[in-house]
């Protein structure tokens, strides 16, 4: 199960363009309350040092939360939502979820107990807080194959790997400088990575494309569906795929995974033909490949799924290629002369 949670993630992240910016990096004492809300985009929290408490208010598909975070830990919101943290295990009065109180003060660079990570000043909590995005025009739909956040665990075994990353985060967030160091958000953007690999041993998923790969009778259909997208993947063939009656396999489906069969394999299917159009594919081409028989229907379902048509999307692509390329391009040159 974690090989295809694995590859899953590979290719989930094949397609995201992830760019994670520094908000501010700091340290609370006393009475505070800490939150990115509010700002429409998504953010992130990782905890230096000490510990603290994430509250999240209850949603739509979502029972509310109050997560305990240690050092190490790492939270990522992936839609704008209320939330907070503080050090009170108890939550924020209704209405007041996202409010934010209480001074960050520098980060100190305390001796830290090996064990706990904790500064000599235990009552300290350090955090580094900022925003991320995906500038791939199939944000909205690839963060709807996702729960809503992620908590990345330190002490989890699938994250062996990023408590270096971490490492390497507290020591660029100490550094003296007036301003948080850039290189925190490319670590941070590392530790996403990690952070999705750890969500297949997660107690509590909402409904969403990661709760599919965490049973093992419909993450080998997922991954089929992936690796055939042209095959003819109807309902009745998926349920007879994982030995289910087709009455069965919707409801359990839905369940888990918080949408129809039809429209995940829709979704699966306008991945795979944006990378084949951003190559360089000809839309016959690309429609065909991920099993449609008619372009027009094909055109029609890419633009409803990504808002604008197949040509329209190769064009925008490559012209972004490009535009990175000739950025890099100048970027050497640049620095060649210094």
């Amino acid at each position: 199960m974690q090989h295809n949670a694995d590859k899953l993630a590979d290719w989930l992240l094949s397609s995201l363009e992830l760019k994670s910016t520094v908000f501010h990096v700091g340290q609370y004492c006393g009475t505070w309350q800490a939150s990115t809300a509010g700002r429409q985009r998504a953010s992130f929290h990782v905890v230096l040092h000490g510990d603290c408490w994430l509250h999240l208010p209850a949603a739509a598909e979502r029972h509310a939360h109050s997560l305990h975070l240690s050092h190490g830990d790492a939270v990522f919101l992936l839609r704008d939502m209320p939330h907070c943290l503080s050090p009170d295990p108890r939550p924020p009065a209704s209405g007041h979820e996202s409010a934010r109180f209480g001074t960050m003060s520098p980060l100190l660079a305390a001796p830290a107990d090996s064990s706990t990570g904790m500064n000599a000043n235990s009552s300290s909590v350090g955090i580094a807080c900022g925003f991320f995005e995906f500038s791939s025009a199939l944000d909205d739909m690839l963060l709807s194959l996702l729960p809503d956040f992620i908590v990345a665990r330190r002490n989890h075994p699938s994250l062996d790997g990023a408590r270096a990353i971490f490492d390497l985060i507290r020591a660029e967030a100490l550094r003296d400088a007036p301003m948080p160091s850039p290189v925190i958000a490319r670590l941070t953007d590392l530790l996403f990575v990690y952070a999705l690999r750890s969500l297949g041993a997660r107690d509590e998923v909402a409904p969403c494309f990661w709760s599919l790969m965490r049973r093992p009778e419909f993450a080998p259909l997922v991954t089929a569906i992936i690796e055939a997208p042209a095959e003819r993947w109807t309902t009745e063939t998926m349920a007879h795929f994982v030995h289910m009656s087709r009455a069965r396999f919707c409801k359990q489906f839905v369940d888990i995974s918080g949408q129809p069969p039809a429209q995940f394999v829709t979704l699966i299917r306008m991945k795979l033909a944006a990378a084949m159009l951003r190559s360089g594919a000809r839309t016959p081409d690309a429609a065909e490949r991920v099993g449609y028989q008619s372009e027009s229907a094909f055109s029609q379902a890419f633009k409803r799924v990504t808002g604008i048509q197949p040509g329209a999307w190769r064009r925008a692509s490559i012209a972004h290629d490009s535009g990175n390329l000739q950025v890099s391009a100048d970027a050497t040159s640049s620095a060649a002369l210094h």
